[in-house]
Protein backbone atom coordinates (compact mmCIF):
# COMPACT_ATOMS: atom_id res chain seq x y z
CA UNK A 1 0.00 0.00 0.00
CA UNK A 2 1.63 3.00 -1.34
CA UNK A 3 2.22 5.42 1.89
CA UNK A 4 0.20 9.05 1.35
CA UNK A 5 1.85 12.04 0.69
CA UNK A 6 1.84 15.06 2.42
CA UNK A 7 2.10 18.44 1.22
CA UNK A 8 2.23 21.82 3.32
CA UNK A 9 1.23 25.39 0.80
CA UNK A 10 1.53 28.91 2.17
CA UNK A 11 -0.60 31.28 0.74
CA UNK A 12 -3.07 28.18 0.53
CA UNK A 13 -6.34 30.69 0.68
CA UNK A 14 -4.53 32.54 -2.65
CA UNK A 15 -5.33 32.07 -6.36
CA UNK A 16 -2.70 29.82 -6.52
CA UNK A 17 -2.84 27.99 -3.01
CA UNK A 18 -6.52 27.66 -3.64
CA UNK A 19 -6.43 25.72 -7.46
CA UNK A 20 -3.22 23.93 -6.04
CA UNK A 21 -5.00 22.35 -3.16
CA UNK A 22 -7.50 21.09 -5.24
CA UNK A 23 -4.88 19.23 -7.42
CA UNK A 24 -3.14 17.88 -4.66
CA UNK A 25 -6.57 16.70 -3.00
CA UNK A 26 -7.41 15.24 -6.15
CA UNK A 27 -4.47 13.06 -6.13
CA UNK A 28 -4.89 11.59 -2.94
CA UNK A 29 -2.25 14.15 -0.66
CA UNK A 30 -3.19 15.08 2.58
CA UNK A 31 -2.91 19.00 2.44
CA UNK A 32 -1.59 21.13 5.23
CA UNK A 33 -2.63 25.13 4.55
CA UNK A 34 -1.12 27.86 5.97
CA UNK A 35 -3.19 31.34 5.96
CA UNK A 36 -2.71 34.88 7.71
CA UNK A 37 -4.72 35.43 10.86
CA UNK A 38 -6.83 38.48 9.72
CA UNK A 39 -9.98 40.03 11.16
CA UNK A 40 -11.50 39.27 8.33
CA UNK A 41 -13.09 35.72 6.93
CA UNK A 42 -10.77 34.94 3.63
CA UNK A 43 -11.41 31.48 2.45
CA UNK A 44 -13.67 32.12 0.29
CA UNK A 45 -11.33 30.20 -2.68
CA UNK A 46 -11.03 27.36 -0.38
CA UNK A 47 -14.71 26.85 0.73
CA UNK A 48 -15.24 24.20 -2.04
CA UNK A 49 -12.75 22.07 0.07
CA UNK A 50 -12.97 23.37 3.77
CA UNK A 51 -14.46 20.17 4.88
CA UNK A 52 -12.54 17.65 3.17
CA UNK A 53 -11.02 15.54 5.76
CA UNK A 54 -7.38 15.53 4.00
CA UNK A 55 -7.00 19.15 4.35
CA UNK A 56 -5.72 20.45 7.81
CA UNK A 57 -5.33 24.60 7.75
CA UNK A 58 -3.42 26.53 10.34
CA UNK A 59 -2.27 30.12 11.03
CA UNK A 60 1.33 31.18 10.53
CA UNK A 61 2.58 34.57 8.98
CA UNK A 62 6.23 34.75 7.27
CA UNK A 63 6.99 37.79 8.96
CA UNK A 64 8.18 34.91 11.70
CA UNK A 65 9.01 31.32 11.96
CA UNK A 66 7.86 29.60 15.42
CA UNK A 67 4.78 28.34 13.29
CA UNK A 68 7.28 26.74 10.78
CA UNK A 69 9.51 24.58 13.37
CA UNK A 70 6.15 23.30 15.07
CA UNK A 71 3.94 22.70 11.60
CA UNK A 72 7.36 21.00 9.75
CA UNK A 73 7.77 18.90 12.92
CA UNK A 74 4.27 17.97 13.52
CA UNK A 75 3.67 16.74 9.68
CA UNK A 76 6.94 16.16 8.43
CA UNK A 77 5.85 17.14 4.59
CA UNK A 78 7.09 15.46 1.77
CA UNK A 79 6.56 18.28 -0.22
CA UNK A 80 6.17 22.19 0.50
CA UNK A 81 4.86 24.60 -1.94
CA UNK A 82 6.01 28.39 -0.42
CA UNK A 83 3.16 30.81 -2.33
CA UNK A 84 2.57 33.42 0.01
CA UNK A 85 3.73 37.01 -0.81
CA UNK A 86 2.77 40.72 -0.95
CA UNK A 87 2.30 40.28 -4.71
CA UNK A 88 0.82 43.26 -6.12
CA UNK A 89 3.57 45.10 -7.66
CA UNK A 90 2.31 48.22 -7.27
CA UNK A 91 1.60 48.02 -3.75
CA UNK A 92 5.46 46.76 -3.38
CA UNK A 93 6.49 50.42 -4.02
CA UNK A 94 4.69 51.50 -1.10
CA UNK A 95 5.08 49.12 0.98
CA UNK A 96 9.17 47.59 0.05
CA UNK A 97 9.90 47.20 3.72
CA UNK A 98 6.64 44.93 4.32
CA UNK A 99 6.81 43.05 0.95
CA UNK A 100 10.79 42.34 1.35
CA UNK A 101 9.97 40.84 4.49
CA UNK A 102 7.17 38.49 3.47
CA UNK A 103 8.58 37.62 0.15
CA UNK A 104 12.42 37.47 1.26
CA UNK A 105 13.22 36.81 4.48
CA UNK A 106 9.74 34.88 4.55
CA UNK A 107 11.23 32.01 1.90
CA UNK A 108 14.57 32.52 4.12
CA UNK A 109 13.00 31.51 7.78
CA UNK A 110 10.90 28.91 5.36
CA UNK A 111 14.58 27.21 4.25
CA UNK A 112 16.04 27.36 6.48
CA UNK A 113 12.95 25.67 9.43
CA UNK A 114 12.86 23.18 6.77
CA UNK A 115 16.88 22.76 6.62
CA UNK A 116 16.77 21.82 10.09
CA UNK A 117 13.55 20.21 10.65
CA UNK A 118 13.02 18.11 7.20
CA UNK A 119 15.93 18.63 4.87
CA UNK A 120 14.81 15.34 2.80
CA UNK A 121 11.27 17.34 1.68
CA UNK A 122 10.76 19.06 -1.59
CA UNK A 123 10.54 22.54 -1.94
CA UNK A 124 9.06 24.71 -4.24
CA UNK A 125 9.49 28.43 -4.40
CA UNK A 126 7.38 30.74 -6.24
CA UNK A 127 9.67 32.99 -8.39
CA UNK A 128 8.13 35.03 -10.99
CA UNK A 129 8.80 37.25 -13.99
CA UNK A 130 8.67 39.88 -12.66
CA UNK A 131 12.45 39.11 -11.78
CA UNK A 132 13.47 39.87 -15.44
CA UNK A 133 12.31 43.13 -14.92
CA UNK A 134 13.16 46.14 -17.62
CA UNK A 135 15.69 43.81 -19.54
CA UNK A 136 15.06 44.47 -23.11
CA UNK A 137 15.54 40.78 -24.12
CA UNK A 138 12.71 38.24 -24.43
CA UNK A 139 11.39 35.82 -24.86
CA UNK A 140 12.71 35.43 -21.58
CA UNK A 141 13.99 31.89 -20.28
CA UNK A 142 16.12 30.23 -17.70
CA UNK A 143 18.96 31.78 -19.04
CA UNK A 144 17.85 35.36 -18.74
CA UNK A 145 19.46 38.11 -16.88
CA UNK A 146 17.64 38.77 -14.01
CA UNK A 147 16.77 42.72 -13.49
CA UNK A 148 14.14 43.47 -11.05
CA UNK A 149 12.11 46.38 -11.72
CA UNK A 150 10.62 47.17 -8.26
CA UNK A 151 10.48 45.78 -4.82
CA UNK A 152 8.17 42.87 -4.95
CA UNK A 153 10.87 41.67 -8.19
CA UNK A 154 14.01 42.60 -5.70
CA UNK A 155 12.36 40.31 -3.27
CA UNK A 156 11.36 37.79 -5.25
CA UNK A 157 15.25 37.72 -7.04
CA UNK A 158 16.59 37.53 -3.60
CA UNK A 159 14.02 34.28 -2.83
CA UNK A 160 15.56 32.69 -6.06
CA UNK A 161 18.82 32.68 -5.05
CA UNK A 162 17.90 31.40 -2.02
CA UNK A 163 16.57 28.49 -3.21
CA UNK A 164 19.55 27.52 -4.91
CA UNK A 165 22.20 28.39 -2.77
CA UNK A 166 19.72 26.21 -0.40
CA UNK A 167 20.02 23.63 -3.32
CA UNK A 168 23.33 23.54 -3.38
CA UNK A 169 24.98 24.12 0.02
CA UNK A 170 22.70 21.77 1.26
CA UNK A 171 21.70 18.95 -1.30
CA UNK A 172 17.95 20.05 -0.59
CA UNK A 173 15.83 19.39 -3.18
CA UNK A 174 14.82 22.95 -3.92
CA UNK A 175 13.50 23.88 -7.09
CA UNK A 176 11.81 27.29 -8.31
CA UNK A 177 8.98 28.02 -10.70
CA UNK A 178 9.06 31.35 -12.76
CA UNK A 179 5.99 31.81 -13.43
CA UNK A 180 4.59 34.43 -15.64
CA UNK A 181 1.22 36.48 -15.19
CA UNK A 182 -1.22 33.80 -14.75
CA UNK A 183 -5.13 34.51 -14.10
CA UNK A 184 -8.30 33.27 -12.89
CA UNK A 185 -11.88 34.19 -11.92
CA UNK A 186 -10.61 33.92 -8.16
CA UNK A 187 -7.51 36.31 -9.15
CA UNK A 188 -7.81 39.32 -6.87
CA UNK A 189 -9.56 42.28 -7.33
CA UNK A 190 -6.62 44.77 -7.42
CA UNK A 191 -4.45 43.09 -10.00
CA UNK A 192 -5.34 44.53 -13.49
CA UNK A 193 -7.13 42.15 -15.17
CA UNK A 194 -9.78 41.28 -12.87
CA UNK A 195 -9.96 44.73 -12.35
CA UNK A 196 -10.94 44.77 -16.06
CA UNK A 197 -13.10 41.71 -16.10
CA UNK A 198 -15.19 43.21 -12.73
CA UNK A 199 -15.65 46.28 -14.19
CA UNK A 200 -16.84 45.72 -17.30
CA UNK A 201 -19.98 42.81 -15.75
CA UNK A 202 -20.51 45.90 -13.11
CA UNK A 203 -20.79 48.29 -15.84
CA UNK A 204 -23.10 45.68 -18.37
CA UNK A 205 -25.20 45.73 -15.19
CA UNK A 206 -25.42 49.51 -14.05
CA UNK A 207 -23.79 49.32 -11.30
CA UNK A 208 -20.52 51.53 -12.43
CA UNK A 209 -20.06 53.96 -14.95
CA UNK A 210 -16.36 54.32 -15.28
CA UNK A 211 -13.16 52.07 -15.12
CA UNK A 212 -9.76 53.79 -14.29
CA UNK A 213 -6.50 52.21 -15.81
CA UNK A 214 -2.80 53.27 -15.77
CA UNK A 215 -0.47 52.05 -18.55
CA UNK A 216 -2.25 50.31 -21.28
CA UNK A 217 0.57 49.53 -23.49
CA UNK A 218 2.45 47.26 -21.04
CA UNK A 219 2.83 43.69 -22.40
CA UNK A 220 2.33 40.70 -20.32
CA UNK A 221 2.57 36.76 -21.30
CA UNK A 222 -0.96 35.29 -19.66
CA UNK A 223 -2.17 32.36 -18.57
CA UNK A 224 -4.47 30.33 -16.37
CA UNK A 225 -3.57 29.52 -12.74
CA UNK A 226 -4.89 25.70 -13.03
CA UNK A 227 -2.51 25.34 -15.67
CA UNK A 228 0.42 26.68 -14.04
CA UNK A 229 -0.59 24.51 -10.47
CA UNK A 230 -0.07 21.60 -12.36
CA UNK A 231 3.56 22.89 -13.43
CA UNK A 232 4.35 23.79 -9.77
CA UNK A 233 3.34 19.67 -8.83
CA UNK A 234 5.25 18.39 -11.67
CA UNK A 235 8.82 19.96 -10.71
CA UNK A 236 8.55 18.14 -7.65
CA UNK A 237 8.05 15.04 -9.61
CA UNK A 238 11.31 15.06 -11.21
CA UNK A 239 14.02 13.02 -9.86
CA UNK A 240 16.59 16.13 -9.69
CA UNK A 241 15.46 19.57 -8.68
CA UNK A 242 15.61 22.26 -11.41
CA UNK A 243 14.28 25.40 -11.85
CA UNK A 244 11.25 26.38 -14.64
CA UNK A 245 9.73 28.96 -16.69
CA UNK A 246 6.38 28.49 -16.67
CA UNK A 247 4.30 30.26 -19.32
CA UNK A 248 2.29 30.36 -22.54
CA UNK A 249 4.94 32.41 -25.07
CA UNK A 250 2.54 34.89 -26.15
CA UNK A 251 2.38 38.37 -24.84
CA UNK A 252 -0.91 40.45 -25.19
CA UNK A 253 -1.09 44.26 -24.26
CA UNK A 254 -3.31 45.40 -21.45
CA UNK A 255 -4.96 47.31 -23.91
CA UNK A 256 -5.90 44.27 -26.11
CA UNK A 257 -7.09 42.22 -22.69
CA UNK A 258 -9.34 45.16 -22.06
CA UNK A 259 -10.56 45.30 -25.79
CA UNK A 260 -11.40 41.11 -25.44
CA UNK A 261 -13.02 42.00 -22.51
CA UNK A 262 -15.06 44.91 -23.88
CA UNK A 263 -16.14 43.48 -26.74
CA UNK A 264 -17.04 39.84 -25.22
CA UNK A 265 -19.29 42.67 -23.26
CA UNK A 266 -20.38 44.54 -25.91
CA UNK A 267 -19.21 47.29 -24.46
CA UNK A 268 -17.48 50.53 -25.24
CA UNK A 269 -14.29 51.54 -24.26
CA UNK A 270 -13.99 55.43 -25.20
CA UNK A 271 -17.48 55.88 -23.16
CA UNK A 272 -16.29 53.74 -20.23
CA UNK A 273 -12.59 53.81 -19.44
CA UNK A 274 -10.31 56.60 -18.46
CA UNK A 275 -6.15 56.37 -18.01
CA UNK A 276 -5.34 57.58 -14.53
CA UNK A 277 -1.75 58.82 -13.58
CA UNK A 278 -1.91 57.63 -10.44
CA UNK A 279 -1.80 54.21 -11.54
CA UNK A 280 1.56 54.13 -13.58
CA UNK A 281 4.39 52.06 -11.52
CA UNK A 282 7.31 54.64 -10.72
CA UNK A 283 9.42 52.01 -13.05
CA UNK A 284 7.93 50.21 -15.56
CA UNK A 285 8.44 47.26 -17.02
CA UNK A 286 7.65 47.14 -20.76
CA UNK A 287 6.99 43.34 -21.99
CA UNK A 288 7.02 40.00 -20.26
CA UNK A 289 7.32 36.89 -22.81
CA UNK A 290 7.76 33.56 -21.29
CA UNK A 291 9.75 30.67 -23.34
CA UNK A 292 8.91 27.24 -21.70
CA UNK A 293 10.60 25.09 -24.07
CA UNK A 294 12.26 23.59 -20.88
CA UNK A 295 9.11 22.94 -19.34
CA UNK A 296 7.72 21.42 -22.57
CA UNK A 297 10.73 19.51 -22.81
CA UNK A 298 11.18 17.80 -19.68
CA UNK A 299 8.30 17.88 -17.76
CA UNK A 300 5.96 17.16 -20.86
CA UNK A 301 3.83 20.25 -19.83
CA UNK A 302 1.17 22.18 -22.18
CA UNK A 303 -0.84 25.50 -21.29
CA UNK A 304 -4.75 24.09 -22.11
CA UNK A 305 -6.09 27.37 -21.73
CA UNK A 306 -5.86 30.79 -24.60
CA UNK A 307 -6.38 34.26 -23.45
CA UNK A 308 -10.06 34.13 -24.91
CA UNK A 309 -10.76 31.41 -22.59
CA UNK A 310 -9.16 33.00 -19.79
CA UNK A 311 -10.99 36.12 -20.50
CA UNK A 312 -14.47 34.54 -21.13
CA UNK A 313 -14.41 32.55 -17.93
CA UNK A 314 -13.00 35.32 -16.07
CA UNK A 315 -15.94 37.73 -17.01
CA UNK A 316 -18.20 35.43 -16.98
CA UNK A 317 -18.05 34.58 -13.22
CA UNK A 318 -17.69 38.32 -12.52
CA UNK A 319 -20.67 38.76 -13.82
CA UNK A 320 -22.87 36.66 -12.69
CA UNK A 321 -21.25 36.94 -8.93
CA UNK A 322 -21.99 40.90 -9.27
CA UNK A 323 -25.97 40.29 -10.85
CA UNK A 324 -26.58 37.95 -7.17
CA UNK A 325 -24.80 40.76 -5.21
CA UNK A 326 -26.82 43.29 -7.17
CA UNK A 327 -29.79 41.25 -6.31
CA UNK A 328 -29.38 40.93 -2.92
CA UNK A 329 -28.78 45.01 -2.67
CA UNK A 330 -32.27 45.37 -4.17
CA UNK A 331 -30.81 46.72 -7.02
CA UNK A 332 -32.56 46.48 -10.59
CA UNK A 333 -30.89 44.24 -13.23
CA UNK A 334 -31.99 44.14 -16.96
CA UNK A 335 -33.00 40.73 -17.48
CA UNK A 336 -31.42 40.64 -20.83
CA UNK A 337 -28.17 42.06 -20.24
CA UNK A 338 -26.46 38.48 -19.49
CA UNK A 339 -28.43 37.55 -22.48
CA UNK A 340 -26.49 39.74 -25.11
CA UNK A 341 -22.79 38.92 -23.60
CA UNK A 342 -20.64 37.16 -25.87
CA UNK A 343 -19.62 33.33 -24.49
Amino acid sequence: MTKQKTALITGITGQDGSYLAELLLEKGYKVIGIKRRTSLISTDRIDNIFENDNLKIHYGSMHESSWMYRVLSEYNPSEIYNLAAQSHVRVSFECPIETADIVGMGALRLLEAVRQVCPASKFYQASSSEMFGDNPNYPQSELTKLQPASPYACAKVFAHNLMRNYRESYNMFCCSGILFNHESPRRGETFVTKKITRAAARIKLGLQKKLYLGNLNAKRDWGHAIDYVEAMWLMLQQPNPEDFVIATGKSHSVKEFLELTFRHAELEIDQHVEIDPRLFRPQEVPVLLGDASKAREKLGWEPKYDLKTLVTSMYRKDFLKEEKSARGKFFKIDERAYGTVKI
